[in-house]
């Protein structure tokens, strides 16, 4: 289907609205049961007052069948009819004459996809890969981030997998190679965790000077129940050999990167050893619902403690390996990047950095005098949240109280109630410490590629 926008003007004296009837037949000609009957779906359509001319906008399967269906506009005045996009198909594409980008693989419309995370609340970053943030108001008073305000990172296309046809191979070093359908999976032995997951490029936005890459501010982070089969049992299947030293996660998602003449597959290696492989997941539900296109349907892999690169979106193969992993998303790209005494000093992405995050008040609702709850959420890779502290101004920094009990791999909720007694700006700082004895800093040091930014959170707010 195609969109687009119709203008018709006919004269003063021929204006169909003044005979009563004749007015009636155009707006029934303009029914929904009409239109569909045309395979037409009308999207909207306004008249200028006075003016004679009237906008529809519309779509259809070419411009001859809208045509068709706009014989009574031509017969009452002009008819004019213009090939159109929408701002979430321009964004896609680049630029207003620019088409939607197409998949060589099945995947889900750009266009579609930016429309339906714009409805649900997200704030986009990118329409084309689609990239958006949960905002800080969303977070408010939910253990876990409902699905379709749960954050989205891609590198290319969403693709759409086939449930009856999909399959995870288990190949490499093993006894026994493996191949599993979706029921299959479905039929072991499940778990569910509470796992948040968070961008490594979140908070990017904050570095001075910028850093390299999408330009994320602080909602590229979620909490969701995951349900899935223990990725050690899946490995059990198989039997894993004593000589593979890494295990290789390739997703569905492929495409064109810099510095490489071939697409690429979305994958990375973690050690067979790491201990994060023990709580990992093969989820395919997400908050007792099955999971979206979005975020990896049928399959997706979860890593706690792990920055979300590692949570592998539309898994369809394990590998398990011998030599060290150097493909795209693990070798060019997660990376710490800094300069240190004139040379380059390298560190792969990994484990996500201690920081708190204040989810209430929120910088733009002025704060009454009085009384204050502040509230927020903490979370750490390596350790669980062992106390958060709040600074309110100049004050000194005060121990927050934990709401629930932390623990490894998900965020923790706390809150401090306080009392501003003076009209006018006040900065709220909030920062966390784990039980490994990490805490946030002032300033995170800036890198390259914008990764792990933790520094303090500072939240500026106007008492009246």
């Amino acid at each position: 289907m195609a969109r687009f926008v119709v203008r018709h003007v006919h004269p003063h004296e021929r204006c169909p609205a003044k005979d009563p009837s004749e007015g009636a037949k155009f707006i029934n000609h303009l029914s929904r049961g009409n239109a569909v009957r045309f395979g037409i779906q009308v999207h909207g359509e306004a008249v200028l007052k006075g003016e004679h001319t009237w906008y529809l906008i519309a779509e259809a399967a070419n411009e001859s069948h809208l045509r068709e269906f706009l014989a009574p506009f031509e017969e009452a005045g002009s008819v004019d009819i213009f090939p159109a996009s929408t701002s979430a198909g321009v964004a896609a594409g680049g630029s207003c004459g620019a088409e939607v980008p197409v998949s060589e693989l099945a995947a889900l419309d750009p266009e579609d996809a930016c429309k339906d995370a714009i409805e649900s609340g997200l704030v986009v970053r990118r329409v084309h890969p689609l990239n958006c943030e949960t905002s800080i108001p969303a977070l408010i008073g939910g253990v876990v981030t409902p699905n379709e305000r749960f954050y989205l990172r891609n590198h290319f296309h969403l693709p759409t997998l086939d449930p009856e046809t999909y399959r995870l191979s288990v190949t490499g070093l093993v006894e026994r190679e493996q191949s599993f359908s979706l029921r299959e999976l479905r039929a072991m032995r499940s778990q569910s965790r509470m796992i948040t997951l968070e961008c490594a490029g979140n908070g990017r936005s904050l570095f001075n000077p910028p850093a390299e890459g999408e330009k994320w501010n602080l909602g590229a982070v979620s909490t969701a129940e995951w349900t899935g089969v223990p990725l050690r049992e899946v490995l059990a299947h198989a039997s894993v050999l004593k000589h593979a030293r890494e295990v290789l996660f390739r997703g569905a998602d492929r495409g064109k990167v810099e510095g490489r003449a071939e697409p690429v597959h979305f994958e990375r290696s973690l050690r067979v050893d790491d201990p994060n492989l023990d709580d990992a997941l093969l989820a395919y539900a997400m908050n007792g619902e099955a999971l979206s296109v979005p975020h990896g349907f049928p399959l997706r892999l979860i890593v706690p403690g792990w920055y979300a690169v590692t949570s592998i979106k539309w898994l369809t193969e394990i590998v398990l390996i011998e030599e060290p992993f150097r493909g795209f998303f693990q070798a060019d790209r997660y990376h710490y990047e800094w300069n240190r005494e004139g040379r380059v000093v390298s560190e792969p992405v990994y484990l996500q950095k201690v920081r708190a995050l204040i989810t209430e008040p929120n910088l733009d609702q002025p704060v009454p005098c009085g009384d204050l709850t502040i509230r927020g959420v903490a979370w750490s890779g390596a350790a669980r949240i062992a106390q958060v502290e709040v600074c309110v101004g100049e004050g000194d920094w005060q121990a927050a109280r934990i709401v629930n009990e932390p623990s490894r791999g998900s965020w923790c909720w706390w809150e401090l109630i306080t009392r501003l007694d003076r009209r006018g700006s006040v900065t709220i700082r909030a920062r966390a410490t784990d039980l490994a004895g990490d805490t946030q800093p002032n300033q995170a040091e800036w890198n390259r590629l914008g990764y792990g930014n933790n520094s303090i959170q500072t939240v500026p707010i106007q008492v009246v």
